[in-house]
């Protein structure tokens, strides 16, 4: 899908050493990270060793990601964007082309890891996103431009990190930066005011992308029911479906909210499966210990690790959370 404009920042080969006009800090470039409707990102080698870099095109604009950086890491008690080292201007080919440093993530793309780790990681990383996004809106701000492309997973436990802030944009305002897909303007389903139903539609849009990987074009009229639709025909996303309905529709006052109920619904998931886990009377048990089967012990042993994992995950989550309140 396509963003707002495109992208006419320099094409910076491999190798290609970047130095500051004024800073006179240098990097040379390893691989290009990925394309935004104002600049490009890179990954380069540094004195701070590795980190990324946004060269762009309008020194008005890097300027402007440059402060809702700076912002978000004033935010307290929260990591929301990449940390910031510096901003300056780079010359090549008679051309002055603006560029900022910033923290490089290096973690793995949402999808693969839940792809990787199970599906049930869906819904605990969703709950810290829309963590991240209350503490975001608090601040005056909306993401804007939310999808799979801007989040990583990375560390111990694992955590959700945001990758680019290029479409944050300032309540009230007209959102500047969208990929299609993710963007309710573009189903009919809202305008791009920055508000935080924007975000949490594009939230919403986030775990139906996980159960559609390859998406797919809106429909000619009704695109609610459409996308209802493909909720209802995903077992992944039909658990979750009271929580997306809501969202879609723009039924959520705050990211708090939604993240809430969301927890609520996790849990009662969590003890609904707890409760529908096979437990063995004693007489069962010992007429298995007295015949002896492998067979029927292994399936013991099977239905512990069931429990086990159950459980796991039942105080993973309260863990997560902790981190929120």
């Amino acid at each position: 899908m396509a963003a707002t404009s495109k992208n006419q920042a320099a094409n910076v080969p491999c190798g290609t050493r970047i130095r500051g006009k004024w800073n006179k800090q240098s990097y040379q470039v390893i691989k290009k990270l990925g394309n935004g409707a104002l600049g490009t990102v890179y990954l380069a080698d540094s004195n701070r060793g590795n980190v990324a870099i946004k060269v762009g095109i309008d020194s008005m604009s890097i300027t402007s990601e440059v402060n809702v950086l700076k912002q978000l890491s004033m935010v307290q008690g929260t990591v929301l964007g990449p940390f910031f080292y510096e901003v300056d201007d780079w010359e090549m080919n008679g051309r002055c082309y603006p560029f900022y440093v910033m923290e490089y993530i290096n973690g793995e793309s949402l999808f693969s890891f839940i792809e990787r780790r199970g599906k049930e990681w869906l819904g605990i990383l969703m709950l810290q996103l829309l963590r991240d996004l209350g503490a975001l809106h608090r601040e005056g701000w909306v993401f804007g431009d939310l999808k799979p492309d801007n989040l990583l997973v990375e560390g111990s436990p694992p955590t959700i990190r945001w990758l680019d802030v290029g479409g944050t944009t300032g309540m009230g305002r007209s959102v500047k930066e969208f990929t299609e897909f993710f963007d309710r303007g573009y189903w009919g389903l809202g305008t791009r005011v920055a508000e935080p139903s924007y975000d949490l539609f594009s939230a919403a849009m986030v775990m139906i992308n996980a159960a559609y990987p390859q998406r797919f074009e809106r429909p000619k009229k009704d695109s609610e029911l459409f996308l209802l639709n493909k909720i209802e025909k995903s077992p992944l996303l039909n658990a979750y479906k009271p929580i997306l309905k809501k969202a879609l529709r723009g039924g959520y006052q705050n990211a708090s909210e939604m993240r809430q109920e969301l927890f609520s619904l996790l849990q009662g998931v969590k003890s609904a499966a707890i409760n529908r886990s096979p437990t063995p009377s004693k007489s069962r048990v010992k007429s298995r210990q007295k015949r002896q089967k492998p067979k029927k012990q292994k399936r013991s042993g099977w239905i512990e690790t069931v429990l086990l994992f159950a459980f796991i995950l039942f105080f993973y989550t309260l863990y997560l959370v902790g981190h929120v309140f």
